[in-house]
């Protein structure tokens, strides 16, 4: 089964340890507390535009962003939340890590490069237009596209070093130790695919991102997404684990996309 759901897999598995985070690779994938928080929420959102054709409609995404907000009023950060609940339209300057954490299904469906940064700008801009969340969404996009079309980790992390040299830099060991808690993009985008980059299989990508702590279901939002897309399936147990999870209207989007989406 292929249901393109590794962004929502990450956010939920992470949900639990997000403020009570975890420096173990040991724990249980699914377990009482966890939930899908907004990462999954806003991520459904961006697929409930492309099944209705609208990611090049300003107006349409800026519509269907506050009507899944406020249908589930989350956890949303502070001046998302504000932009979600009042009549403002208009962007913020935001670099808030939230620009990547929705963006992954723009991986999935662009046809091409330009498409990705096209669709990825159009989603992103209307709130995080900072020249930060503009890249941060922009580059995980790219590395699910990337992964999605058979491109090598070396590949990929050639790629993700023009926008974040500083992941080379990056050990496991001193993230497990030394990594807390960030909202913004420049301080979680790499982190997350450098986990990917170290991952050997999805659910250790899922297990590495985690037990790096931080914002840990938004980094993992971010990195299985991109395990996903590059390991090319998820198991059957951790897709009906997920599927129980999310909110009825997440799980018919989701069905929806897997019953459009060539994958």
């Amino acid at each position: 089964m292929k249901y393109v759901i590794g962004a929502m897999v990450g956010d939920i598995v992470g949900s639990k340890y997000e403020f009570k985070n975890i420096r173990t690779k040991k724990f249980p994938l699914f377990s009482k507390g966890c939930y899908a928080t907004d990462d999954s929420i806003m991520t459904a959102a961006v697929w409930d535009m492309w099944l209705n054709n609208c990611l090049d409609d300003k107006e349409a995404i800026i519509d269907k962003f506050k009507e899944w907000g406020r249908r589930h009023p989350n956890s949303y950060g502070g001046s998302f939340g504000y932009w979600l609940m009042h009549s403002d339209r208009n962007p913020y300057y935001s670099f808030g890590n939230g620009a990547a954490m929705r963006v992954s299904p723009i991986g999935w469906i662009a046809k091409d490069e330009e498409e990705v940064k096209r669709l990825s700008y159009n989603i992103t801009s209307v709130t995080h237009d900072h020249p930060e969340g503009l890249k941060g969404a922009e580059v995980t996009a790219m590395c699910v596209y990337y992964a999605r079309i058979g491109k090598s980790k070396e590949f990929i992390k050639e790629y993700v070093e023009r926008y974040y040299p500083e992941i080379n830099n990056f050990t496991y060991e001193d993230l497990n130790k030394h990594y807390w808690f960030n909202e913004t993009c420049q301080n979680t985008v790499p982190q997350a695919i450098y986990c990917f980059l170290i991952s050997n299989s999805f659910e250790d990508c899922i297990r590495t991102t985690i037990s790096i702590g931080g914002d840990c279901d938004t980094t993992a939002a971010i990195s299985v997404a991109i395990a996903e897309a590059y390991y090319k399936d998820i198991s059957s147990k951790i897709i009906d684990q997920t599927l129980k999870i999310v909110p009825d209207d997440v799980l018919q989007i989701v069905k929806k996309v897997y019953n459009k989406l060539e994958v």
